[in-house]
């Protein structure tokens, strides 16, 4: 029996491919042992133990950005990190440890080496975090979920996806969903979200702008997030939501999306064949204008600036795309060729290959 270390957490973007993994290589191999390493802070905390899986936390070390008094302790405290790490895999026998990037990811990579067993990195975003940067040094098992990433070792696999997004069947569900939601099932629908905390930008254009999108004969699905600052303009065809806890019926009724471009975002859009308008995120490092990078070169996809996504912007260029439906049609045929939908088999199978390798 194969005890895997499933290592990663903090957010949503390290969490899901993780478990999604998870579920994929005990859909094959159903008597293995999964753990999963993360810290007592992160998201992993509640969605671990929901999906079913143990959890084995350790300290939260972030990586020094600039020098301070926490530069000088990190060492002592990520060295720490790293022999719990070791102490739960000699305990608990672990085959392989398997690593998403995030708090407690590096501290497992750095024991997986010291123990000589086989170590899998996964990077989801188009530009490599620093904890997969530097374990990607450490294996050639290196799975990315975009061309454009540069990583030692690298192979293309996509995003892991959740399992209810890979499988999802739009044109069979599309007419439950619609009732779900209480749209109109004569008009087109708009999907618009800034993902769970909502984005002020997108939310104020769209409410803004909501009458032009509904007179040119489309409805809108608006998750805006839980925010206070969203106000309703209690337009007729315009449908507001703090959460969509249904994506999957979301994505069914989507005839186009506008949306943040976080690398599960693009990934989903892509496999699902659904073009779409990303506004990226415009504080940071650019990851989300990177993520989109490869979607728009194909024609699936449009970027539109943050500061350029304006009710003018809306009116020029969004609603007459909407109105185009030869273009919506070749912009969704590009996402679908350029779109991922197995990214859980592929790494399972880098996952199963390595262990062979090394069992070998």
């Amino acid at each position: 029996m194969t005890v895997y270390l499933l290592a990663g957490g903090g957010t949503a973007g390290h969490v899901n491919p993780l478990l999604a993994t998870a579920d994929a290589i005990r859909a094959r191999e159903p008597d293995a042992t999964l753990l999963v390493l993360g810290t007592a802070e992160g998201l992993e905390s509640r969605l671990v133990p929901e999906r079913g899986y143990e959890l084995l936390t350790i300290e939260r070390v972030p990586f020094p950005r600039r020098v301070n008094l926490a530069t000088f302790a990190f060492p002592a405290r990520f060295l720490r990190a790293v022999r719990r790490v070791r102490m739960f895999i000699a305990a608990r026998k672990v085959d392989i440890v398997v690593g998403f990037g995030g708090y407690a990811a590096a501290p497992a990579y750095l024991a997986a080496r010291r123990a000589g067993i086989p170590l899998v990195i996964h990077e989801a975003n188009a530009l490599p975090g620093i904890a997969n940067k530097w374990g990607s040094r450490m294996t050639r098992y290196v799975a990315v979920t975009f061309p454009n990433t540069r990583l030692p070792h690298s192979h293309l696999t996509g995003m892991p996806l959740r399992v209810e997004i890979a499988s999802l069947d739009r044109d069979a569900i599309r007419a439950e969903a619609l009732r779900y939601f209480g749209l109109d099932t004569t008009r087109p629908v708009l999907l618009v979200t800034g993902g769970s905390t909502g984005a002020a930008r997108i939310n104020a254009t769209v409410a803004a702008a909501a009458r032009d999108i509904t007179a040119a004969g489309w409805q809108i699905l608006h998750t805006v997030g839980e925010t206070r600052e969203f106000v309703d303009p209690k337009i007729a065809g315009y449908h507001p939501l703090p959460y969509c806890d249904r994506m999957d019926f979301a994505l069914a009724v989507a005839d186009f999306v506008v949306a943040r471009s976080g690398a599960a975002t693009v990934s989903e859009l892509a496999g699902l064949g659904i073009p779409s308008v990303f506004v990226p995120y415009p504080v940071g490092n650019g990851e989300q204008e990177l993520n989109a990078r490869d979607l728009v070169a194909v024609g699936g996809a449009i970027i539109c600036r943050d500061s350029e996504f304006t009710g003018e912007w809306v009116r020029n260029s969004l609603i007459p795309l909407l109105a185009n439906g030869e273009q919506r049609r070749t912009m969704a045929n590009r996402a679908s060729a350029a779109g991922i939908r197995d990214g859980a088999e592929r790494l399972a199978d880098m996952v199963f290959s390595a262990i062979s390798e090394s069992r070998a």
